[in-house]
């Protein structure tokens, strides 16, 4: 049988296979994809019983606006900051990068101190995780947030430290964008959070 040939004149085409997703990065938006459900579960059973309280105090009239409004702000800043240090990777600057990187990790923890501090403050006024069905769906969603942020503070600190040894730097802009990529989503459930159960739980 006869060889084909092309046309002359003309050449075969190349087909560029488009690359591969990272599978670290891969990994975390399948991760981060269940996380979603999970908060949306906990948001809806809060919905349900945020007006159960069993005759005891009700969570809007105890609400420090003022204060979480503050947290919110320090939360939303390390989004900003997480993503100033992952900046300073990709132009291979490594102190900046640990600098943003110090400066995220502190300001999530103020979050997780100021989150501490309301918590004292509701258990003081009567108002508890076994207190009523309220309680127990609010301190669950807000608890489990506050320990993703610790989670997250822990990771920071943990890419601090691994971040002075030499095989960081071949694999430092994929390890901070999983890192970001985290962080922001925290910072993302809070502001539904903060929405959802302490702006409309205040003007209900």
């Amino acid at each position: 049988m006869a060889e084909m040939h092309p046309p002359i004149g003309t050449h075969p085409v190349e087909m560029e296979m488009p690359a591969a997703p990272d599978n670290s990065v891969l990994g975390v938006w399948i991760w981060l994809s269940a996380e979603s459900l999970f908060f949306a579960s906990l948001i809806a059973t809060f919905l349900l019983l945020h007006n159960q309280n069993n005759g005891g105090p009700s969570l809007g009239k105890l609400i420090d606006l003022p204060l979480t409004f503050v947290a919110t702000v320090t939360l939303l800043s390390s989004s900003l900051t997480m993503a100033l240090g992952y900046a300073q990777v990709l132009k291979q600057n490594y102190g900046g990068f640990r600098f943003w990187l110090v400066v995220t990790a502190i300001l999530g923890l103020a979050f997780a101190g100021m989150q501490a501090f309301e918590f004292h403050h509701l258990y003081a006024e009567g108002f508890r995780l076994n207190s009523a069905p309220s309680g127990s769906a609010f301190f669950t969603l807000t608890g489990f947030h506050g320990l993703h942020v610790l989670f997250g503070a822990f990771w920071l600190i943990s890419l601090l430290f691994f971040s002075f040894k030499r095989e960081f730097v071949e694999e430092a802009a994929v390890k901070v964008k999983v890192l970001g990529l985290y962080w922001h989503f925290v910072d993302v459930v809070w502001v539904i959070i903060f929405t959802v159960v302490y702006l409309m739980g205040k003007v209900a």
